[in-house]
């Protein structure tokens, strides 16, 4: 039984940062490192603010959590101290649950009924409990490989090693098929590796998860591309089911705004990939803002990786521009009522640190300095309208006034238009829709029997948390589809929206 009145004890408090020197110094993660009983003592309070609501909205799919998360269950088991049962609730719906407490934005949050009213103290932290827990259940050894009994005799190639690709190869794994992860960078974990900066999930706990996959028996291939190095006949003659959790990764680019031909601009991920690569030891980045004017075109997560990234290489100054206009500090009922994804104003821990952030704004064109290479952009206030009935969205300026910047750094963080064109998709007699995604049935499977997607391959990008939900759920499809029936859970379907689209 939940105790009814924590909330009215407690209210929610965010977990301590690192000083704002310390984080600019080093790559290491933001939140500081508590003292083990202190950190259990805090967080076991936040959790006694859990209702455990007749109707819990956090773990439903469409408002909340998309793995079905038990979030009233493992709340009140830390509650009591119970720390070996939460891991327990946790681990049965979540494979990475250490990815999503450090990851995800917690749509869960913003489904508690404690969001409802800012006079409530605030939405219960189930984000930081689920991170505790997860860090208490490494630190305690009871994260163990759980090792499959009988052998189902079937192999499964799971293209693709991130968080889709690998929820989805543990469980066809741990149901006694033999996986193999197929992955065409030269280290595992897509962009879990590549993509997220060190200061917001440090490697070592990717590589910790992955020794345990490795223990259960999924193999893995690095520096592989299907379809060229493996050829799709081969790949089909030797399994007998293919997940396709490929990502999309095809960055949205700006080629009207006049100058951006010039040296200097890039897609985000042009600049994240070899950042992260410097951090892993490779050596440094061809693209470094050590000393330069950086401006980072988007204002949502990839642009704050950006940012944070841009800030420890010694950038100059770091602007950050959305076109859009400051959201509000609070949920608007009429925009965005509960228990919808609401429409505020996120501040990431990046933003804190240095730099600035500018709304309403666009870019006029940008500067050439006479040789080729960016040096500054045009600036003006610009309204977004959109068309009611196309849903077109067209960027106006507001008036004639040109703000010019310095820039010799320009990074394009608008987005993904989809999956990469790959020899693979071809050669699976594949095409994209018009959203840039693969299609499938009711199975996950796609047009091509046998031949299964998951993740943001079928979604288009989207949050860490919808990725493992549909890598186990594709699991769970594979495992019939290759034994008749499965004992695998399915948190989601292919055509499953959370409400805040709906």
């Amino acid at each position: 039984m939940a105790d009814p009145n924590g909330f009215l004890k407690h209210r929610r408090e965010e977990p301590k940062k690192r000083s704002t020197e310390d984080r600019l110094a080093s790559w290491g993660e933001v939140y500081a490192e508590a003292d083990a009983g202190e950190r259990a003592e805090a967080v076991r309070t936040q959790a006694s603010r859990c209702m455990d609501c007749g109707i819990p909205f956090c773990h439903s799919s469409a408002s909340g959590c998309p793995l079905g998360n038990l979030i009233p269950e493992w709340n009140d088991l830390v509650r009591v101290g119970d720390w070996a049962a939460a891991s327990d609730r946790l681990h049965a719906t979540n494979n990475f649950p250490e990815f999503t407490g450090k990851l995800c934005p917690a749509p869960c949050e913003s489904g508690c009924v404690l969001a409802i009213s800012p006079q409530a103290g605030g939405a219960v932290a189930i984000k930081r409990v689920e991170e505790t827990i997860a860090a208490r259940s490494w630190a305690s050894g009871s994260v163990q490989p759980q090792v499959a009994e009988v052998s189902s005799g079937q192999r499964v190639a799971v293209v693709g090693s991130g968080p889709a690709g690998l929820a989805a190869a543990q469980q066809l794994t741990r149901a006694g098929h033999e996986v193999t992860v197929f992955e065409r960078d030269d280290r595992l974990g897509g962009l879990l590796r590549y993509g997220i900066p060190e200061f917001k999930m440090e490697k070592k706990v990717l590589d910790r998860r992955l020794a345990q996959l490795r223990k259960e028996g999924t193999k893995f291939v690095t520096g592989c591309e299907v379809g060229v190095d493996l050829t799709v006949a081969d790949l089909r003659e030797q399994y007998d089911a293919v997940v396709l959790a490929v990502g999309a990764l095809h960055g949205r680019d700006d080629r009207t705004t006049p100058g951006r031909e010039l040296s200097g601009i890039h897609l985000a991920m042009e600049h994240l990939v070899p950042a992260n690569r410097a951090v892993e030891g490779d050596g440094p980045s061809p693209i470094d803002a050590k000393g330069r004017h950086v401006v980072i075109i988007g204002g949502g997560d990839t642009g704050a990786d950006s940012y944070g990234t841009a800030t420890r290489q010694g950038a100059l100054s770091v602007t950050q521009l959305d076109q859009y206009p400051i959201p509000p500090a609070n949920r608007d009922d009429e925009r965005s009522p509960w228990p919808t994804w609401p429409y505020i104003l996120r501040t990431y821990p990046a933003h804190e640190e240095a730099g600035e952030r500018r709304f309403g704004v666009a870019v006029r064109r940008f500067v050439d300095d006479g040789e080729g290479n960016v040096t500054a952009i045009e600036l003006q206030q610009v309204r977004v309208h959109k068309d009611p009935e196309t849903g077109r969205r067209e960027v106006r300026p507001v008036n004639d006034e040109v703000e010019t910047l310095p820039a010799d750094l320009v990074l394009l963080a608008i987005g993904f238009e989809g999956v990469e064109e790959m020899p693979l998709l071809a050669g699976l007699g594949l095409s994209l829709t018009r959203r840039g995604t693969l299609s499938c049935g009711a199975d996950w499977q796609t047009e091509t029997p046998g031949v299964f997607v998951c993740g943001d391959a079928h979604r288009g990008a989207s949050l860490v948390v919808w990725a493992i939900a549909e890598g186990r759920s594709v699991a769970h499809a594979v495992d019939s589809y290759l034994t008749g029936a499965s004992d695998l859970p399915a948190p989601v379907h292919p055509t499953a929206l959370p409400l805040a689209v709906l």
